[in-house]
């Protein structure tokens, strides 16, 4: 018997906007919430898993950065890339009342409010790649084109180079 999985708000979106995705639950461990544990957990390519970091800029406020789950989005770039001269990353305590979404389960879809949205460019080096859905637990499968599209990102250099 297959378990039924409740949908996320993230999930009707995509539902709505017809854009295909697969999605995939995995037990919760609230000790690791990262994303090379949820990698390991689901037997996936950490460079496949993207994680969804919310940063204020110092001159155009709130935006969302998605990075592969093993690397580190690069604070100048992103300001960069963003309008910015300078950008930090949310308190965590802002993240919900912010996004409706908490730690280890924000999606870049279906935020309270749409914040601009920059992917890493790697994410088009995939055919699938993994993102949350909206809670802990489940992650999305989906097309990095199509995420993309959902999301109204763009693809822009975002994580720290290896020297």
């Amino acid at each position: 018997m297959k378990e039924k999985i409740n949908k996320t708000n993230a999930a009707r979106i995509l539902d709505r906007e017809k854009i295909n995705y697969r999605l995939l639950s995995y037990p919760v461990d609230e000790q690791d919430l990262g994303a090379a544990h949820i990698a390991q957990t689901l037997g996936l390519p950490i460079e496949q898993l993207f994680k969804t970091l919310v940063l204020q800029g110092d001159k155009t406020g709130h935006f969302v950065c998605v990075v592969p789950g093993a690397e580190e989005v690069d604070l100048k770039k992103a300001a960069r890339a963003t309008g910015n001269k300078k950008c930090d990353l949310i308190p965590q305590k802002e993240l919900l009342p912010l996004t409706g979404y908490i730690r280890g389960g924000c999606s870049p879809i279906g935020m309270k409010k749409p914040f601009p949205t920059y992917f890493h460019t790697s994410i088009m080096q995939h055919t699938q790649v993994y993102c949350s859905a909206g809670m802990r637990g489940l992650q999305f499968c989906i097309a990095p084109d199509d995420l993309i599209r959902a999301a109204h990102g763009t693809v822009v250099d975002l994580t720290v180079s290896e020297q």
